[in-house]
């Protein structure tokens, strides 16, 4: 099976990602993993899921850690119960965060997700073979 070619043209990125069917959007929703995360499963980062742990890297609740409440994949992007402005007229809102900009602290484990990390980390053993 060969691999598509992908353009170096953001505006054909953008697109491709744009067009993207909805069970392929679920790996454009990858973060990485935390530094002990990393060493414990061997894996560089996996899809986020509701009811992770993560941090938020960059933008306006740097440094803030919180519970993943939602995944949209429709518009890739994560909502935290720690990412939340006022509204005007008082009443609360979480903001979107691309989840890019976070780290998986905590994974909220079950036993098909525990299955995922095993086949991935199989499928790394096989590789480097």
């Amino acid at each position: 099976m060969a691999k598509k070619p992908v353009s170096k043209s953001p505006r054909k990125q953008r697109k491709r990602a744009q067009e993207t069917a909805m069970h392929e959007r679920k790996n454009l929703l990858k973060c990485r993993l935390d530094e002990f995360l990393q060493e414990e499963y061997g894996l560089r980062s996996l899809v986020v899921k509701k009811g992770d742990l993560v941090r938020i890297m960059r933008g306006q609740f740097r440094d803030t850690e919180g519970k993943v409440t939602g995944v949209s994949y429709k518009r890739r992007v994560v909502f935290l119960d720690s990412a939340t402005i006022t509204k005007a007229d008082g009443k609360e809102a979480t903001v979107p965060v691309h989840p890019s900009n976070l780290m998986l602290v905590k994974l909220e484990l079950n036993d098909e997700r525990k299955a995922l990390i095993e086949n991935k980390v199989m499928k790394i053993a096989e590789s480097e073979e």
